[in-house]
């Protein structure tokens, strides 16, 4: 089992020490996000616990994460749990899901979303202000 749990994942991401993730599990913490953004910006990963692309990213975004926390907030949806959500940030972004996909909010909008093997978290920098 021990195997099979190494390529497949848990159902739950364990995130990393030093970065900081909040779950995404309900449509009114889209509200959240996009009055946060105004403050600082917010970048959604939309992640498939079941697909290995998905784990691909996943593990490559938290390993080259850098941002300080109070620079930027980030916010982790788990497809499989919560699949509704994706159609709701799709029709209040209008961003078409993918998956994985990252989405970047700034001031009330979608400033930069990317999927697949091009999501990369250095990306993510010129976002921040200094």
């Amino acid at each position: 089992m021990s195997l099979f749990n190494n390529l497949f994942g848990k159902s739950k991401v364990e995130p990393m020490p030093d970065v900081f993730w909040n779950y995404l599990e309900s449509e009114q913490q889209l509200e959240e996000i996009k009055k946060t953004s105004f403050e600082k910006p917010v970048t959604i990963f939309k992640h498939s616990t079941r697909c290995s692309i998905s784990r691909m990213s996943w593990n490559q975004f938290q390993k080259h994460y850098n941002i300080p926390n109070d620079k930027m907030e980030l916010y982790y949806l788990d497809l499989l749990e919560h699949r509704s959500l994706s159609n709701a940030i799709e029709e209040q972004f209008q961003v078409l899901h993918q998956s994985p996909q990252i989405l970047v909010i700034k001031d009330g909008v979608v400033v930069f979303h990317t999927s697949h093997e091009s999501i990369d978290a250095n990306d993510l920098e010129e976002y921040v202000s200094a």
